[in-house]
């Protein structure tokens, strides 16, 4: 069984912004070293032009069958 994490990220939403500076990668690390596995990504917030503006980051671990875990 696994349980998921999502964190809501600001990315812009322009076309020709840099998105740099989101800290998309060092969060991703920190989960890493916090036991969960990065699997993707989902859309939350579209500009009026369709671009990106927030994503949730999605996150999983294994949980053993027998916790108490929820």
């Amino acid at each position: 069984m696994y349980e998921y994490q999502y964190i809501e990220l600001h990315v812009g939403g322009g076309f020709w912004i840099d998105n740099s500076q989101c800290a998309h990668r060092d969060l991703i690390e920190e989960q890493a070293k916090a036991g969960w596995r990065y699997v993707g990504y989902i859309p939350s917030c579209f500009t009026g032009n369709g671009g990106i503006k927030d994503i949730d980051l999605i996150f999983e671990r294994r949980v053993d069958a027998g916790s108490n875990e929820e």
